[in-house]
């Protein structure tokens, strides 16, 4: 005969069986709503640092060089800026490696001022605190390679690295019979020349690194036209005209087998030009558009730029080329490197 168990005793077995189901379950979820809390933290501590890491390294290379109050007043705002509650904390900015910034972020409390994360679900399983940290170094390099205006300067032309900090107006100049002559009338070897422009869009992709240039000569550059009537636009508007040059040390060859070896690139703040006769190809290049007769070329077969070499610094590799291999002439690149 078949033993009857009491029904009774069968619900009591599923209850407790239930029971530590659910708690399973609940410490899971607790767990899995905390990890989730922690990875977000962490989320919003790398973007402060990564932020804080590039604004004070633009600022290094912007003025030359920072103190290390001014570096970390630039990076707290933005470690902060980029948490939830709008606290954050900079443990350090350490500028002491040459050319990087090294920023590090660390979890803060916006209500309590608590350096960890509050508890929630897992506190019902006495877990404890986290605190949560992140770091970002931003270097500062000088582009190995870049797209450009297809035009070459000479850096025996003069000082560039003095003309960046003087922010002195000059004249790059090209006559027949010498090479580079400057506002002095110094004749320097070396001299300035169109670079290949294959696709005739007036762009020049060129690295450190032989390039083989055009005629060196009074040609005008024909496909020019709408960049240099862009120019003359921008500035009748008042806006500031910048353009990266390739720099060269040495050339080899003569005419369409010249090759110009380039070592780095430079801004120029365009003020006047004149690459042949008529607009857009001469633009202020007079003595009454500069004011000052050293800096005009208005003869018929000079040809020159007139402007000023500047500091220019832009983030990450806008450019358009490599970096870390070129010299520093005065254009620099920031980027996160890790």
């Amino acid at each position: 005969m078949e033993k009857i168990r009491p029904k009774g005793r069968e619900r009591g077995a599923a209850g407790v069986t239930v029971a530590l189901l659910l708690l399973v379950l609940i410490g899971a979820g607790a767990l899995a709503v905390d990890t989730g809390q922690i990875y977000v933290e962490r989320t919003e501590l790398q973007n402060g640092a990564d932020a804080g890491a590039l604004a004070v390294a633009q600022i290094c290379a912007s003025g030359g060089g920072c103190t290390q109050a001014q570096a970390d007043a630039a990076a707290s705002p933005l470690a902060d800026g980029n948490a939830r509650d709008n606290a954050s904390t900079v443990k350090s900015v350490d500028l002491s490696v040459a050319n990087q910034v090294t920023v590090t972020t660390s979890t803060l409390d916006g209500t309590s001022g608590a350096g960890f994360l509050h508890k929630m679900f897992a506190s019902a399983l006495n877990a404890s605190s986290v605190t949560v940290g992140a770091s970002a170094t931003a270097g500062l390099t000088f582009p190995g390679g870049a797209g450009a205006f297809p035009l070459a300067f000479s850096n025996k032309c003069f000082d560039l690295t003095a003309a960046v900090s003087t922010g002195t107006k000059q004249k790059i100049s090209w006559k027949p019979g010498t090479t580079c002559t400057n506002p002095s009338g110094q004749v320097v070897p070396g001299g300035w020349g169109w670079l290949s422009d294959p696709d005739g869009d007036c762009y020049a992709v060129t690295t450190t690194g032989n390039v083989v240039g055009t005629d060196p000569g009074n040609d005008k550059p024909s496909q020019c036209a709408t960049i240099l009537q862009g120019w003359i636009n921008d500035m009748a508007a008042g806006k500031s005209v910048q353009v990266t040059f390739p720099v060269f040390d040495t050339t080899t060859g003569t005419g369409n087998g010249a090759l110009y070896h380039i070592i780095g690139y430079a801004t120029f703040k365009i003020l006047g030009w004149k690459f042949g006769n008529g607009s857009p190809y001469e633009y202020r290049n007079t003595t009454a558009a500069t004011g000052n007769s050293n800096l005009a070329c208005s003869g018929g077969n000079d040809r020159c730029i007139i402007g000023q070499f500047v500091k220019y610094v832009t983030i990450d590799a806008a450019t358009g080329g490599g970096a870390g291999s070129g010299q520093n002439l005065g254009t620099v690149i920031v980027k996160l490197i890790k």
